[in-house]
């Protein structure tokens, strides 16, 4: 591909490219002499489990495997005992390294399953920076200063409020950027909230008198309540490990905004592809329900292996025609910023019921569902992000959906 059609395909779903010139002249660079770009992305094994958050990095390794350039997947073994302590308003637990060995073979494991095994190099950070020693971090340590430190926003914010920093915590950049020059990477990538790091690595390639890197943001991918980055903390997450139905169910979940966004950060389908589904999305020849069903059966036989996505379509179909629930209903959405959602109110202004109190009347009478849960509190109020089927009788259907 030349280097135009390159760079549109790095750049798809991307926030940023620092520095966009740099990298075309690498692209140029790499077709004429055939050597490929060595393309580096970081994980810390801190869990055991990967969601779809994690894997917009590894969707897009993918799409640079495809050009033809080298994936590195770095295994943190070492940071990750350290602790990453982006985004984090205190210190983290130091793991041990029993947790991040156990942890990394999962990982393994999970990552092949889109990333090609033969072309991607896994490598563990542990390999050179044991190696670094003490004096050898201490002048790592040398080359920045506390007040640039400083500048990072959450260490800043810690300093300010008189919250503790630990003096390992100042390494952690450091040695990320230190990842870079042992790995001799053209190209980092990292989510947002990753700039500082990845602006590291660039520093420290300029002292060692390497080529700086250059650098690709991506997106933190909202969960399934569509606002919070997803996360197992929050609930709102799609695990890669997680059950065939489970990940088609929780597909089948999603905002139709929410939709789009999933197709472009983690779906194998082309651009040109993508439009063409908004398009007939916007003049109603496709409807929202089979596009979702399209993205739920690509998940799922990209995790669980070909086959299994029409497997779990046709299990949800089923689960629907068996409780009866119709695959069309009105809807009525929420923004828990306003407070949390009274049942019977969400019931009346979905129109199933012409008013609070008959809705209150059908809970006391049993005949109110809450997600095939029989509701009995007439007060019930809705403070968890989430979709809600509500149900009245057998033929009466609404869906609630909170963010």
């Amino acid at each position: 591909m030349s280097v135009a059609e390159q760079m549109a395909v790095i750049k798809r779903g991307a926030v940023e490219v620092l520095i966009e010139k740099e990298l075309e002249e690498k692209l140029t660079k790499s077709l004429a002499t055939g050597v490929p770009l060595v393309i580096k992305a970081g994980f810390d094994p801190t869990a055991p489990d990967l969601h779809l958050g994690h894997t917009v990095l590894i969707q897009k390794l993918r799409q640079f495997q495809q050009l033809g350039h080298q994936v590195n997947f770095l295994i943190g073994d070492f940071t990750g005992m350290i602790g990453d302590p982006t985004g984090k308003s205190e210190t983290r637990k130091v793991l041990t390294r029993e947790d991040v060995l156990r942890n990394a073979e999962t990982y393994k494991e999970q990552v092949f399953k889109i990333l090609d095994p033969e072309k991607t190099r896994v490598v563990f950070n542990s390999t050179w920076l044991n190696e670094l020693g003490s004096s050898g971090m201490i002048a790592l340590a040398s080359k920045c200063t506390m007040a640039r430190m400083l500048e990072r926003d959450d260490f800043h914010k810690r300093f300010t409020s008189q919250q503790p920093i630990s003096i390992h915590e100042f390494l952690y950049p450091l040695v990320q950027g230190y990842d870079s020059v042992a790995m001799k990477a053209d190209v980092e990538l990292g989510g947002t909230d990753q700039k500082f790091n990845l602006l590291m690595g660039r520093e420290l390639q300029r002292e060692w008198g390497q080529s700086p890197q250059c650098i690709l943001t991506m997106p933190l991918l909202e969960g399934l309540d569509g606002v919070n980055k997803m996360s197992k903390s929050l609930g709102n997450y799609i695990g890669v490990n997680e059950p065939a139905d489970e990940i088609f169910g929780k597909v089948m979940s999603i905002s139709d905004d929410l939709m789009l966004r999933y197709y472009e950060l983690l779906s194998d389908m082309t651009l040109p592809e993508i439009d063409v589904l908004k398009r007939e999305l916007k003049d109603h020849s496709l409807h929202p329900m089979a596009a979702k069903k399209r993205l739920g059966r690509e998940i799922v036989s990209r995790f669980h292996g070909a086959g299994t996505g029409e497997t779990a379509e046709d299990n949800f179909v089923k689960r629907f025609k068996e409780n009866e629930i119709p695959e069309e209903m009105p809807q009525v959405s929420y923004s828990l910023a306003d407070g949390t959602v009274l049942l019977a109110k969400a019931m009346t202004e979905a129109g199933l019921t012409k008013s609070n109190g008959e809705g209150r009347r059908n809970i006391d009478g049993g005949g109110v569902k809450l997600n095939g849960e029989k509701v009995s509190d007439t007060n019930l109020e809705l403070a968890a992000p989430g979709e809600y089927i509500v149900q009245i009788g057998k033929r009466r259907f609404a869906r609630i959906v909170i963010s």
